[in-house]
């Protein structure tokens, strides 16, 4: 089974990191064609109140809160490639997954959108009842990213012991990137190019979540030599959707 990984895994592996990067360079492209409008446009309609999407200040607040919650995935990636390697030492680092994924729900339940409940005008039914799917979604990934959080640091504690305990982390990579094909940012001027972007995300997310699966079964048809790639796949997916979201830009 060795050669068949190599040949499939390793190739698809470096698929997707070509697609992450040609995702970047066209919002980058899409970027820097509208400049120009939004240097004379975007702060305006900004102030007027009438688009906070591809504003100036919009385009600021959002390409922030990306490049945070691209530290906390690296954070998060490199606790993973820590125990792929199985690395003994600093054993505390094995916390950081748990604090990563805590620190992006808050950052998620309170900075995710400018108008949102609790920084903005919106209240807390009208941000999750309201017809805004962007702001909700945010919402859930924010209430997910908590909860698996908890369930990590339960876990690494020894206080969850179960091997069902295991799955919440791969599950919410999976359930986040579908999640991300139904992402819209669509009255900001490089929508598409973003949409494609977090396609490429949304898949390495799958991917990522699915190989997690597979290196946890137990009666897996791979031999542990097999079961530690599909573990090194997994963070090197997760590395490259944080590095995705550190050079993130509208």
């Amino acid at each position: 089974m060795k050669r068949p990984f190599r040949a499939t895994g390793w190739a698809f592996f470096l698929l997707i990191a070509l697609l992450g990067v040609v995702g970047t360079s066209i919002t980058q492209h899409g970027n820097a064609s509208q400049e120009m409008a939004h240097d004379h446009g975007a702060s305006s309609s900004y102030t007027s109140g009438h688009q906070w999407e591809g504003s100036l200040e919009g385009i600021d607040f959002s390409d922030r809160n990306h490049h945070v919650a691209g530290i906390l995935v690296l954070l998060i990636g490199l606790t993973e490639l820590r125990e792929a390697l199985a690395i003994s030492l600093l054993a505390w680092l094995r916390f950081l997954l748990p604090a990563a994924m805590l620190s992006a729900g808050s950052l998620l339940m309170i900075w995710s959108d400018h108008n949102a409940w609790p920084i903005g005008s919106l209240n807390l039914a009208e941000t999750f009842a309201g017809t805004d799917h962007e702001i909700l979604q945010h919402k859930i990934y924010g209430i997910l990213s908590l909860a698996v959080g908890l369930v990590e640091l339960l876990r690494r504690t020894g206080r969850l012991c179960h091997t069902f305990c295991t799955i919440p982390l791969p599950a919410f990579a999976v359930i986040g990137g579908l999640m991300l094909f139904m992402h819209s940012h669509g009255t900001h001027p490089s929508a598409q190019a973003i949409a494609f972007n977090h396609a490429v995300m949304g898949t390495m997310a799958i991917v990522a979540g699915s190989c997690n699966m597979i290196s946890a079964r137990a009666d897996s048809p791979w031999n542990p030599a097999g079961l530690s790639r599909w573990k090194l796949t997994w963070t090197g997916f997760v590395l490259l959707i944080g590095l995705q979201l550190l050079l993130y830009s509208e």
